[in-house]
């Protein structure tokens, strides 16, 4: 299926912009919303209080704003699921994630070296063969070379028949398929995400939160040993650390870094923003992995080899790692729509 040449023209100047440079900072987590779409309860809430409720909504230019406070050059941008208002009808349900899509279609094409757009579908609310058919509009229409899905928020376990026509289609249309994957609801468990992986086993498949996700201290530990052997059994796993405990962070490193160059590869830093701050995940980030190469760190580990955490895995960790990834989906859209 041929890209729109717009949707072509807008992911062939990124992939030229991503290949240029190296050593970028880029939040691997974010979402936008467009002020003038928000739902009346979402607006009723920012009238009544500037602070902080959970998921409160954050623009283009707010993100930029963000990126520039916690010194973060660029980032990988989604939709908000909490400021997109779904209806009882399919129809009208895709017409709202599709203008949700298009706003960061558009923060894109205003910022295209800063903001680097990913889309999302939601077989609940649209029906199956609705989020397919917004699979291909993300890909054909914006050129989205990465498709998100929430089972958690749909309320599907995430190797449901359901999700995995989706997914089957995110990659038959050569994007890379994304999931919501935490221990905040039982529909993401580590062995649905790994059958996943599984079952397209040449092609990336990234978990946001690498089992996190608000996750209780109980649930997430499992998530977080689990999600740890994976990286290590499943080399096409990519995992996203953002809305995770600093500790399982930290503990993440310390084993990548102590087992091979691959592992390291496949992980990056996000904030999820604007469910957690930019400058708060950004600025811890920076000072653990310091800590980590400075060694006087506690593990033994680093004590006895601590050039393990270096120039170049602190370059990748905070944005090359990323940078790869959209590179090689962006090809790999390309690829298959010639």
């Amino acid at each position: 299926m041929p890209l729109s040449p717009e949707a072509r023209k807008a992911l062939e100047a990124r992939l030229r912009y991503l290949e240029s440079v190296s050593g970028i900072t880029i939040d691997a987590d974010t979402h936008v919303s467009d002020p003038a779409r928000l739902p009346p309860d979402v607006n009723a809430a920012l009238r009544a209080s500037p602070d902080y409720f959970h998921g409160k909504p954050m623009s283009g230019d707010d993100l930029i704003a963000e990126m520039d406070m916690a010194s973060v050059d660029g980032a990988l941008t989604w939709q908000n699921p909490s400021a997109t208002a779904y209806t009882d009808s399919q129809s009208e349900s895709y017409d709202a994630l599709l203008a949700a899509n298009a706003t960061i279609a558009e923060a894109a094409c205003t910022y295209p070296e800063r903001i680097f757009p990913a889309g999302w579908t939601d077989p609940r609310a649209l029906g199956v063969d609705g989020a397919i058919r917004m699979i291909d509009t993300g890909v054909d229409r914006f050129g989205f070379p990465i498709i998100k899905l929430n089972p958690a928020q749909n309320g599907f376990r995430i190797d449901s028949e359901p999700v995995l026509a989706c997914v089957d289609r995110i990659v038959a249309r050569g994007a890379f398929p994304a999931f919501h994957y935490g221990a905040d609801t039982p529909f993401t468990p580590p062995e649905g995400f790994a059958a996943i992986a599984m079952r397209h086993p040449t092609v990336t498949v990234i978990g946001v939160h690498m089992g996190g996700g608000g996750a209780g201290y109980v649930e997430g530990e499992r998530h977080a040993q689990e999600s740890r052997r994976m990286l290590h059994d499943l080399p096409n796993v990519f995992f996203i650390e953002s809305a995770k405990r600093d500790t399982h962070i930290e503990s993440d490193l310390i084993d990548a870094a102590t087992s091979s160059d691959a592992a390291w590869r496949r992980i990056a830093v996000g904030s999820d923003a604007p469910y957690g701050r930019m400058t708060w995940n950004f600025g811890g980030c920076r000072l653990m992995l310091a800590s980590l190469a400075s060694g006087e760190h506690p593990d033994p580990r680093l004590r006895d080899a601590p050039i393990l955490i270096d120039a170049e895995k602190t370059a990748g960790y905070l944005g090359d790692n990323i940078r790869g990834l959209l590179i090689d989906a962006g090809r790999r859209v390309l690829a298959q729509a010639d």
